[in-house]
């Protein structure tokens, strides 16, 4: 075997084992995600709190993913497709955290949302919603591992279903505040929730579009499909 070959093997196995380490990271990101619309729609705080505590363990693992990348540059210096190969790497890693943290927020509304009644059919709403961008996700992860990128663009034109899940549900919130204004603060958190899993969407449709990018060279020329019409309205915290 050649230098060349010795090389190429070793970087083989450097990327197998970093790819293995995104997959395992986004399936902890994919059990966030139910978990935490779980434990809103049941108002369970205890599940809520797991989801919490396990943000912990995906940010670490984010950490270990950019130590090993930053590693393989240094002692590989690799070009063209195998540079591709560990930039999306990062930047896949990055928007699994990124969910994760939305993941977290959202299981934080879980407690004072106990005190306060149901909003009439919102629960199954965004547990729906949550469940879609879960799918999304789960196809781009295999989009990754298949180079596919085909699915990866599939998923990039889901998006448009969440976010019209997510109008849908803004009109909703609003027409519940209107009609009583005892129902306003369980509607802003609501909303909030139903603002993060959008762009849990949106974060999903990034990482298929890395996927596009690392298989065809050339990120996607023409805009996805946006349905999020409240983009004036000020974040809620």
């Amino acid at each position: 075997m050649t230098d060349q070959q010795h090389i190429s093997s070793a970087y083989d196995r450097d990327l197998e084992s970093i790819v293995t380490m995104i997959v395992r990271m986004g399936g902890m990101v994919e059990d966030a995600i139910l978990q935490s619309s779980d434990a809103l729609a049941n108002r369970d705080v205890e599940l809520a709190e797991k989801v919490r505590a396990g943000d912990k363990q995906i940010d670490a693992l984010e950490e270990q993913i950019n130590e090993e990348a930053a590693r393989i540059i240094a002692l590989r210096a690799p070009v063209s497709k195998d540079l591709r190969s560990i930039l999306t790497v990062l930047r896949i890693a990055g928007a699994l955290e990124r969910i994760g943290d939305y993941a977290k927020n959202i299981a934080k509304r879980t407690s004072p949302l106990v005190e306060m009644g149901a909003i009439s059919g919102t629960d199954a709403s965004l547990k729906r919603m949550a469940r879609s961008v879960q799918e999304m996700m789960k196809d781009t992860l295999d989009s990754y591992i298949k180079h596919d990128a085909e699915l990866a663009e599939d998923v990039r034109q889901r998006d448009h279903d969440v976010d019209q899940m997510y109008n849908a549900l803004f009109r909703e919130f609003l027409t519940f505040m209107m009609e009583d204004p005892r129902q306003i603060t369980a509607c802003m958190h609501l909303h909030f929730v139903a603002k993060n899993i959008e762009r849990m969407g949106d974060l999903t449709t990034n990482m298929a579009e890395q996927v596009i990018y690392l298989v065809t060279g050339e990120m996607p020329d023409e805009d996805r499909p946006k349905g999020d019409k409240t983009s004036y309205m000020s974040e809620l915290n």
